[in-house]
């Protein structure tokens, strides 16, 4: 069976619902089809939301289950420092991926779900697990870390960190999101985020130390146990891979099919705190706008969807970067970082605000 949509979008996750929404309601006929059978499930996130996202979902009114105030992190067993200022939401995912989906329903988007993409032909052609085959004027990536769009288009992040969490019952409750940065943490950091009743525990490592998530998060955990903050009974496991490479290009032309890229496909997760779902919103609306604008004929459509992700997320993420690049090549030359060094490469404290050099980046100012 072919069909002919004027848009298809792989992946219904925030970046792939918004761009499905945002298209349809240009009146455009969109296809969004996502791997899983329903949408954010099962959940692959810490469920943090920084405030900053309010103005662009509505969902989030629906789907908080508890405000936060301040980010406390720890460095080793030193006393912890607390950042007053750090305002946001902790959501239920599961809920949140629903409603952004459902939005793109009722703005007109066709939603399949338990379908993923097969291939993508040089001409830019889809064909898809169900047996359909999809020849669409554009073809938005929003699958995701290992996006196949992104493999098709030479747009592929190779550096990878690999994640790891469990939700426990919260017995004494708090509103912060507490950070760990430990030297036996290679590359990542753990964190605990409350979730009203409950607690989101992991931590995310470089993906060549995998092997050590397990253990890691199990003395995470026992450690919290013996200070009377959380259970020991485990509600649920999750993980995934966080892209941490740093912004894509986000756009090639496939034979007759214009190509984007949104979200953890694009690169557009923070390489140091992991955070995404703020740049999925926001990079999917614009990456369906820019589908709209370039089938009504607007071929810079494309190059100027780049240069707004490049605006709105390029300083802050080649800051990441340059960090991460940093601290990687501490590691790699077998040492291991002292708790300044820690702290200098993490989003709480003023020196991972100075100017940095790196050998990828030129000289990065200090924001104003």
């Amino acid at each position: 069976m072919t069909q002919n949509p004027d848009i298809l979008v792989l992946g219904l996750g925030p970046a792939g619902a918004s761009a499905a929404r945002a298209a349809a309601l240009a009146g455009y006929s969109v296809l969004a089809v996502e791997r899983k059978t329903e949408p954010g499930t099962p959940v692959q996130c810490a469920e943090f939301v920084p405030a900053m996202i309010g103005a662009e979902v509505s969902a989030l009114v629906d789907t908080t289950i508890q405000s936060i105030s301040s980010m406390v992190t720890q460095v080793e067993q030193e006393p912890a420092d607390i950042t007053p200022n750090f305002p946001g939401r902790m959501i239920d995912r599961a809920r949140f991926d629903h409603q952004l989906a459902n939005d793109a329903a009722a703005a007109g988007a066709q939603t399949r779900y338990g379908i993923n993409a097969r291939d993508i032909s040089t001409g830019g052609d889809i064909d898809l697990s169900d047996g359909s085959h999809i020849s669409a004027k554009v073809l938005i990536g929003a699958d995701g870390p290992h996006s196949l769009v992104g493999m098709a288009i030479g747009s592929t992040n190779d550096e990878i960190l690999e994640t790891r969490q469990i939700n426990v019952p919260l017995l004494q409750p708090f509103d912060s999101t507490d950070i760990f940065l430990k030297q036996d943490i290679p590359g990542g950091y753990a964190w605990a985020f409350p979730k009203g009743g409950t607690v989101n525990l992991g931590l995310g490592v470089e993906a060549s130390a995998k092997d050590q998530l397990k253990p890691l998060l199990e003395d995470l955990h026992r450690q919290l146990v013996a200070e009377g903050r959380v259970g020991a009974q485990i509600n649920s496991y999750t993980g995934g891979a966080i892209p941490a490479g740093g912004l894509l290009k986000p756009y090639r032309v496939l034979g007759g099919t214009m190509c984007l890229l949104a979200g953890d496909a694009a690169g557009l997760t923070n390489p140091i705190t992991g955070a995404g779902i703020n740049s999925a919103v926001i990079s999917g609306k614009l990456a369906g706008e820019a589908a709209a604008q370039y089938l009504a004929g607007d071929m810079q459509a494309a190059e100027n969807y780049q240069e707004d992700l490049t605006d709105l997320f390029g300083p802050s993420l080649t800051r990441a970067l340059a960090h991460r690049t940093r601290m990687a090549h501490i590691l790699q030359n077998h040492k291991t970082p002292d708790p300044e060094q820690l702290r200098s490469g993490w989003i709480a404290y003023s020196t991972y605000w100075e100017p940095i050099i790196s050998a990828q980046t030129e000289e990065i100012p200090c924001p104003a």
